[in-house]
């Protein structure tokens, strides 16, 4: 379906962020994580375009989104209530906001400071429940600098996969293959400031409790650290669930687009 954009919207610092939207019906945000842009979701997007109108925002730094000197997710957070406050004035309606990674740390406070979400969905994309299990391997964040600086982002983001999201040769070349890529190596420079706020960012019961809406945790089953952190996350949510993808690991959206919509239509489509 056509696309538009990039709309725009002004974050609480002043910065502007961009999304772009295809699709009919209610309002649906995706939020990306940290290896890409909006067209990392080109894989999944002709799955939800028939059933929602979809909006696929870029985070700051990357894309049409602005960014500022000084970096905080809780400027990251504001930028998502900024999109979704303005979908919802424009649409007239709840707005659906579904994160992958570490986009679902960023939109994690989101609901206490806006009352237009209408349901989250987070695919193992929430704060680290064990901080020590995420913390990243001792010199790799100076490599993907080191990478970057010498221009060759291409190898700092094979690094990033390798390291943090486990993909294998075979499943790395697939994604390389992608028309995403270039917008995902055009971000890499934003990728090790996230790594190190990641373990930073712990998971807080209380700020849990505060999402007040229906919340869907989903995981991969090949995603092992992943699964006891959805249970507790989902505890302290006081309307939550959780639903295993068999045979997905981290990005399951990418390599099984079918099984994720299959997920997130009926959840998003409930109440609509």
């Amino acid at each position: 379906m056509d696309r538009s954009g990039p709309h725009t919207a002004v974050s609480a610092d002043g910065t502007e962020i961009g999304w772009w939207t295809s699709g009919e019906g209610p309002p649906l945000l995706l939020v990306h994580g940290s290896l890409g842009d909006h067209t990392r979701w080109d894989v999944l997007r002709p799955h939800l375009e028939p059933h929602f109108e979809v909006h696929a925002m870029d985070r700051r730094g990357r894309g049409a989104s602005g960014d500022a000197d000084a970096y905080a997710i809780q400027h990251e957070t504001e930028d998502i209530v900024a999109v979704v406050d303005a979908i919802a004035d424009s649409s007239g309606a709840p707005v659906g906001v579904y994160c992958s990674s570490y986009g679902g740390l960023c939109a994690f406070g989101a609901p206490a400071l806006t009352a237009s979400i209408g349901r989250l969905a987070l695919y193992e994309a929430w704060p680290p429940v064990n901080t020590d299990a995420h913390e990243p391997p001792d010199g790799v964040v100076d490599e993907m600098n080191r990478l970057i600086e010498a221009g060759d982002p291409d190898t700092a983001l094979q690094v990033c996969y390798r390291t943090f999201v486990g993909l294998d040769d075979d499943e790395l070349d697939e994604v390389r293959s992608q028309p995403s890529w270039p917008a995902r190596v055009a971000a890499a420079h934003t990728i090790p400031r996230e790594v190190a706020a990641f373990p930073q960012f712990g998971f807080d019961p209380e700020v849990a409790a505060t999402i007040d809406v229906p919340t869907l945790l989903l995981i991969g089953s090949d995603s092992p650290a992943w699964g006891p952190e959805a249970e507790t996350v989902a505890a302290a949510i006081p309307d939550a669930c959780v639903e295993v993808l068999d045979g997905q690991g981290h990005v399951a959206d990418l390599f099984a687009p079918e099984l994720v919509s299959d997920a997130l239509v009926p959840f998003f489509s409930t109440g609509s």
